[in-house]
């Protein structure tokens, strides 16, 4: 199956073209955030979230509550480059979003949603705002999603001006430990072992890139892609591969605690600063958005734990 990652390459998706006039019109958006500030995307009474912010920017606009769905709920701390949601407005309500300027629907509110966000002082920017195909759905039309996440390891790389989005390791570490403790959690297994779980939420993922390297600056950077991430597993495997990297567990530990599958307290959350959601994808073909929200849907089931890779080639 043909993908497209929503980056900072590609606009979007196309509008699907419709046969009656909807009752309601999905938008799909595309937005950027430093999270530092925020107690996360979802949102909380009384604290600071994404969610909170755009929803009630979208309501100043729009006049009335809006409610947004996303691809991925990050937790507090946390940061996207290309983070995806989707809401629903009515015919009229686009139809009046350009006030009579020839501007397309989407960016109408596009501009308008960016005047009003710069309060937040450029912690949060809408990138793209367009008219979605019928049936998408922005957490489960999704075909993955991925991270990347930043080590300072040792006093010598910490970067005062980069610790917002670095976490810093005391101890050296061992990049090609942390490569060997990665690999054995690729694959489609039950990740209990590194989620925090949510009710009546399955915790079976399918891992397909997890890696370490350093950069120029000799940090190490991990990419993580996978068709989903429950809570908190992304920096429960990290903060697993860590102990390992720097000597503090042995070699194989990680894929003992996956075969486990028990979560207890030896699993240690990497710091949340350090994470960034970078990109998720979703098929190119427009008919295959309401299958694919439909087939995610359905919850992984169990016998389906060693199911072949190969055969996973529309989420690469």
């Amino acid at each position: 199956m043909n993908t497209f990652a929503v980056d900072a390459r590609h606009p979007g998706l196309a509008p699907a073209e419709s046969a009656s006039e909807p009752t309601s019109v999905r938008l799909a958006i595309r937005i950027g955030y430093d999270g530092t500030a925020y107690n996360g995307w979802a949102l909380q009474p009384g604290l600071p979230t994404v969610q909170g912010v755009l929803e009630s920017a979208l309501a100043l606009l729009i006049r009335r509550k809006i409610r947004t769905v996303v691809a991925g709920r990050t937790d507090a701390g946390v940061h996207a480059r290309n983070q995806i949601a989707h809401f629903d407005l009515t015919p009229a309500e686009v139809a009046g979003l350009a006030r009579g300027a020839d501007l397309e629907p989407g960016m109408a509110l596009l501009r308008r949603l960016r005047g009003l966000l710069g309060r937040e002082h450029g912690a949060i920017l809408v990138r793209d705002i367009w008219i979605a195909p019928t049936g998408f759905d922005a957490r489960f039309s999704a075909l993955w999603r991925r991270y990347s996440y930043r080590i300072a390891d040792g006093p010598a790389r910490f970067d005062p001006l980069t610790r917002a989005f670095t976490m810093w390791h005391k101890a050296e570490l061992d990049v090609d430990l942390l490569n060997a403790e990665a690999a054995s959690l690729l694959g489609r297994h039950d990740f209990l072992s590194f989620c925090k779980p949510r009710e009546h939420a399955t915790t079976i993922r399918t891992l397909t890139e997890f890696s370490f390297q350093r950069d120029a600056e000799g940090v190490v950077v991990a990419h993580l892609k996978a068709d989903a991430f429950c809570h908190n597993m992304v920096r429960a495997m990290i903060g697993a591969c860590l102990k390992v990297g720097d000597g503090s567990e042995n070699p194989g530990w990680v894929g003992m605690r996956l075969a486990e599958a028990v979560r207890d307290s030896r699993i240690m959350l990497a710091d949340p600063r350090a994470l960034v959601l970078e990109e998720v994808a979703y098929p190119l073909d427009a008919q295959e958005i309401a299958r694919r929200a439909e087939l995610t849907r359905t919850r992984r089931k169990p016998e389906e734990l060693n199911k072949n890779l190969s055969k996973e080639s529309d989420t690469k």
